[in-house]
C-alpha cells in the first residue's frame, strides 16, 4: 500500500493545535486536578483563544479523551476495499492501520499522560472505551465493504457477510491492541506502525503454529 503524501503546512498546523490543547488539558489535570480543570486555563496553556479550543474540541473531556485513533482518509480505504479476492485481506489490514498510524509514534508523551490522568480518574474509563467502540464500528464498516467487494453475492446473504467482517474485524483489533501495548511499553519505542506489521506477522505465525 503506498504511503500518503506528506502533510501541508495547514494540516501540520491542525495537528499541532490539535495536540497542544490535548497536552494542555491532560498537564493541568494531573497537576491541579482534573476538576480544576477549565477550557480558559487549557487555552492559556496552550496559546490559543477559548474559541479555537471549541473548533477543535466540544468540551475539555473529549480533550482529555483524544481523537479516535487510526481513522484513515478515504484513498485508503478505496485502496483497501479495492484490493480484489486475491489479495490478503488481514494483510491488507495490517498495511492500512500501518500506514495510518504515521504520526502516532510522536504522541508517546500523550498517552503516556492520558495513561496516568485515566488511572487518577477511573470513571473516565467510560468515556475511553467508548472511543474505541467507535473506532472499532468504523472498521468494521470498512472491512465490511472490503467483504462484500470481494464476494458480492454476499449481499443476498447480509448475515454470512456480517459474520464474516465481524471476525475480521475483532481479530484485526487483537493484533491492533497487542501492537499498541507493546509499542506504549517498549523501554525505547520505534515507529508504531513498524510495530503494527509486526503483530500482523505474529498473529499470522501464531494461527499457522496452531493447527
Amino acid at each position: 500500500m503506498t504511503a500518503p503524501a506528506p502533510l501541508g503546512l495547514r494540516e501540520r498546523k491542525r495537528i499541532a493545535t490539535r495536540r497542544a490543547i490535548q497536552h494542555a488539558v491532560l498537564t493541568l489535570a494531573l497537576d491541579n486536578g482534573l476538576d480544576s480543570v477549565t477550557v480558559e486555563d487549557a487555552s492559556r496553556v496552550a496559546g490559543i483563544s477559548p474559541r479555537t479550543f471549541f473548533n477543535y474540541f466540544g468540551t475539555k473531556d473529549e480533550a482529555l479523551m483524544g481523537d479516535i485513533p487510526f481513522v484513515p482518509d478515504d484513498e485508503l480505504v478505496d485502496a483497501f476495499v479495492s484490493a480484489g479476492p486475491d489479495a490478503d485481506v488481514l494483510a491488507g489490514l495490517g498495511d492500512l492501520l500501518a500506514v495510518t498510524a504515521g504520526g502516532v509514534e510522536d504522541d508517546l508523551e500523550i498517552h503516556q499522560l492520558r495513561k496516568s490522568v485515566l488511572r487518577d480518574h477511573p470513571h473516565l474509563l467510560g468515556l475511553r472505551i467508548a472511543s474505541m467502540r467507535t473506532f472499532e464500528e468504523t472498521l468494521f464498516r470498512i472491512v465490511e465493504r472490503r467483504v462484500l467487494a470481494d464476494d458480492p453475492t454476499l449481499a443476498e446473504r447480509p448475515e454470512q457477510a456480517f459474520d464474516k467482517a465481524w471476525m475480521l474485524t475483532m481479530v484485526s483489533f487483537a493484533a491492533l491492541r497487542h501492537a499498541w501495548r507493546c509499542w506504549a511499553d517498549a523501554p525505547t519505542p520505534g515507529a508504531l506502525g513498524e510495530r503494527i506489521q509486526t503483530s500482523f506477522a505474529e498473529l499470522y505465525e501464531v494461527v499457522q503454529n496452531t493447527r
